[in-house]
């Protein structure tokens, strides 16, 4: 799947392009049968809330779930990728986040190369993150904020926040945020599941918590150009991977494959 010479120019300008309809509602069913089964583990990736039981993210579920394997090496999400970064990738980080009914915490205003310079030391901002919404995102519950343009200003100032919420973060000040949005404003992007959003690493963004009565899941894929592998090792291997190797696309019908395999296996 290649983004169009539109899709480009909108991606360069905005720093984010939104895709609907790319998965079909049979592929999403074969990725969230696995989700109660991860989220449901006990396990280091299985990151939790303040209260110690929802979700907040499930870190390299592709390592250990072979539904997130194939996805981990979908066509349809690397493609568009390796053609804005122009050339191949690595998995620098897998992660599933879940903004669980009444009790997904926010996540603060940040950029993700900036944690990702700062912590893991990746050289460029040649990585971005690609999201597959696995349910629907509405305005209720606690969708993924923007600030257009804002990628343009390159690295800013932040602080390392460790107690708004249970995962440490780059934040930006109120002061920063309140500037950007005056300047280029907000968006919330929504939409069914199988949707996309490919986002620069620069741009920021954030997501306000969930007090509906409606999950919001959504699949982050964090691709990273080989030549621009991080040079830093201090956070965990899950959450920062360590394998640069390119990622070999697997066929386009890889989920619908897996189905059949299932269904196959269970009679």
């Amino acid at each position: 799947m290649q983004l169009t010479s539109e899709q480009l120019a909108e991606f360069d300008q905005e720093g984010w392009v939104f895709l609907p309809d790319v998965f079909s509602q049979d592929e999403i069913d074969v990725l969230m049968g696995e989700v109660p089964k991860i989220f449901a583990m006990r396990r280091d990736e299985v990151w939790r809330e303040k209260d110690g039981e929802a979700v907040r993210t499930a870190f390299a579920a592709h390592t250990y779930n072979e539904a997130f394997r194939r996805l981990g090496a979908h066509p349809r999400l690397l493609d568009p990728v390796m053609q804005l970064v122009d050339g191949p990738v690595y998995m620098h980080q897998f992660k599933i986040n879940g903004k669980a009914a009444f009790d997904g915490d926010v996540w603060q205003w940040h950029q993700d190369y900036g944690t990702w310079a700062r912590d893991d030391l990746m050289p460029e901002p040649r990585a971005m993150n690609i999201a597959l919404f696995l349910e629907e995102v509405t305005e209720f519950n606690g969708p993924l904020m923007f600030i257009p343009r804002s990628h343009k200003a390159g690295v800013i100032e932040a602080g390392h926040d460790t107690l708004t919420t249970s995962y440490p973060l780059w934040t930006l000040d109120k002061q920063t945020v309140t500037r950007l949005a005056e300047e280029g404003g907000m968006v919330a992007p929504r939409g069914k599941p199988g949707s996309l959003l490919l986002f620069h690493s620069n741009l920021v963004h954030a997501s306000p918590g969930n007090i509906s009565p409606w999950d919001r899941t959504i699949v982050y894929l964090s691709l990273c150009h080989v030549d621009n592998h991080i040079r830093q090792f201090k956070r965990d291997e899950w959450i920062a991977h360590r394998d640069f190797a390119p990622i070999e696309p697997l066929p386009d019908d890889c989920l619908i494959e897996l189905a059949r395999e299932n269904a196959t296996a269970a009679e």
